[in-house]
């Protein structure tokens, strides 16, 4: 099996390159839109062909990939049937199973830290988006989050596959790369709680300020049908790259699609990544 984590500094992101052979098919998990040269690039060097991406939730830090990839190759793009974002050529729900040649990842919907959050089971793995990180869990408070919803996904979900599944979360902010569910069951801080309630109370106390972009990255992935410049040119965001350059510059210009999508506010980027 050809097996790469891929990282994005910028956002803190794993993203996941799996396939079954060189010269076969291929499938990435969590792709980040700033790396899809080198996706393609690292594709074209192991002979792959890339037929499916998926996002194991609607991302607040950072823009998909899905989009870029899906111009660039013709894959198929992959998200949870509850997911927001408007054109995805696939939706799974829990049970489904996502497959390309040689390869199977088993669909578990695992809501908490979004309403759209899923995991992926493979074999000997597991990845677990932003519901279950190492040593940590995803925020709940923003996207329709639960703490409760979390609670029951990872106690009564993840944490009941073997105690030797390896870890691979969306997100890490420390350097570690993997864990097992038996080390998250041991000494992950956050999973140390005698009750849902303690959990609840936990995350409901963060007090976590909101994701770098949050304004401009929510928006462009829930148009990952369209592409960035369409989205521009629409007033719906703006261009993500620019977006992405302009970090550090407190007063460019965001679209507030809260409210419309025709008026624009000034806004800051202030913010912390959200685990």
């Amino acid at each position: 099996m050809i097996f790469r984590q891929l990282f994005d500094s910028v956002s803190g992101t794993y993203s996941y390159l799996l396939a079954s052979r060189a010269g076969g098919e291929a499938l990435i998990l969590d792709p980040v839109l700033e790396k899809a040269d080198r996706y393609c690039k690292l594709l074209q060097e192991l002979d792959l062909r890339l037929v499916k991406a998926v996002d194991t939730h609607l991302h607040a830090d950072h823009v998909t990939g899905l989009g870029e990839l899906r111009d660039r190759t013709q894959c198929i793009t992959i998200m949870g049937e509850q997911s927001k974002a408007d054109v995805v050529s696939m939706r799974v729900s829990d049970g489904d199973r996502v497959t390309i040649e040689g390869l199977c990842l088993e669909a578990l919907y695992t809501p908490g830290h979004t309403d759209d959050s899923y995991s992926y089971l493979m074999g000997d793995r597991v990845f677990t988006g932003d519901t279950l990180l190492i040593r940590g869990t995803g925020r709940t408070d923003f996207q329709n989050g639960s703490a409760r919803a979390q609670y029951d996904s990872i106690f009564n979900r993840l944490l009941k596959l073997p105690e030797e599944t390896l870890v691979f979360p969306a997100h890490d902010y420390k350097g570690d790369t993997v864990s097992t569910i038996g080390e998250e069951k041991r000494y992950n801080p956050r999973l140390q709680v005698k009750s849902i309630d303690d959990y609840v109370e936990l995350m409901n106390n963060l007090n976590l300020p909101n994701p770098k972009l949050m304004d401009v990255v929510v928006p462009a992935n829930m148009h990952v049908g369209l592409h960035q410049d369409e989205l521009a040119k629409e007033g719906l965001s703006l261009n993500a790259r620019d977006a992405i350059a302009s970090l550090g510059r407190p007063d460019i210009l965001l679209v507030d699609l809260r409210e419309s999508g025709e008026r624009a506010k000034h806004g800051t980027l202030a913010g912390a990544l959200h685990a």
